[in-house]
């Protein structure tokens, strides 16, 4: 029977945001797996004892990013790590946006802002400020060019809390086409997303935002497609992928480019895509099967 953790965050004191979380647990059970939802910061988890470690809703790792990618390391050197822990080390730096745009991908064109670097804002088309380590919108805001002064504040706050802030056009088109997630596990698409625009006018950047509004099924063009399958190519270690997420948008063009990717802790949105449910707990148990005979 393999031993599977599925890794998770303390969510103290409130309840645990994430609705997948106990499905896919039942479901590996079920499959004849040892399944444990486990906090990735409990100190005393064996992580050696399992032959698969899956982070899942390690959603608090974005304020904590140095030390969830020194544990990553450190699981990975103690049993098989889904994503693997270089992976997960590129990922959470959303500088990564570059990488994409070098190797021919089509991405949001993006400036980055360091500490020390000066606000050097859009004077002419509205834009987002939102640091090159986040999740969930946190930190994030869209800005016009009559509200520089807040936006410096903005860049202000990062800056002393040591983020490097990404700069970036907002794309019109997700007012109109919406953001599309495009969902892969065990190498192949599993499944897509469409949800509205998460930044709404004149909401601070300190403000909580609903992560995925108005999220619906969406059936990917050919197109999206391609463009999903080029940025995951162009990932490094990307034979080691157990899943990812591609969030797309529409450009200036009207044509798919990539705002993120999503390799660390996607949401799977399981419960919009309940027929995706078996396909996920084969994939993970044949990377388990894999990992227990190299």
């Amino acid at each position: 029977m393999p031993r599977i953790a599925l890794a998770t965050y303390d969510p103290r004191p409130g309840p645990s945001k994430d609705r997948d979380l106990p499905v896919l647990t039942e479901a590996l059970r079920a499959a004849g797996a040892g399944a444990d939802a486990v906090h990735w910061d409990d100190v005393r988890v064996d992580w050696g004892g399992y032959d698969l470690v899956l982070i899942r809703s390690t959603w608090d790792y974005s304020w904590r990013t140095a030390e969830f990618v020194a544990w990553a390391e450190g699981v990975a050197k103690a049993t098989r790590l889904a994503n693997p822990a270089e992976v997960v080390r590129w990922n959470t730096d959303k500088r990564y946006l570059g990488e994409l745009a070098a190797a021919g991908v089509p991405v949001v064109p993006t400036r980055y802002l360091a500490p020390g670097d000066p606000a050097d804002l859009p004077g002419d088309h509205e834009y987002v400020v939102k640091p090159t380590s986040g999740a969930g919108a946190r930190y994030a805001a869209r800005y016009t060019p009559e509200q520089h002064d807040i936006a410096v504040r903005h860049l202000a706050r990062m800056h002393e809390e040591g983020f490097t802030a990404m700069v970036q056009p907002y794309m019109r088109g997700i007012d109109t086409a919406g953001e599309r997630a495009l969902q892969f596990f065990g190498g192949a698409l599993l499944h897509a997303s469409r949800k509205q625009a998460v930044l709404a006018p004149d909401t601070a950047f300190d403000a909580d935002k609903v992560a995925h509004p108005g999220l619906v099924p969406w059936t990917p063009t050919p197109e999206e497609v391609s463009v999903a399958e080029r940025a995951l190519a162009a990932v490094p270690d990307a034979p080691g992928l157990l899943y990812a997420r591609v969030d797309l948008v529409d450009g200036d063009d009207g044509r798919p480019c990539v705002m993120e990717l999503e390799l660390v802790e996607p949401n799977l949105f399981l419960d919009l895509h309940p027929g995706s449910l078996p396909k996920v707990v084969a994939a993970v148990l044949g990377a388990a099967a894999s990992s227990r005979h190299p």
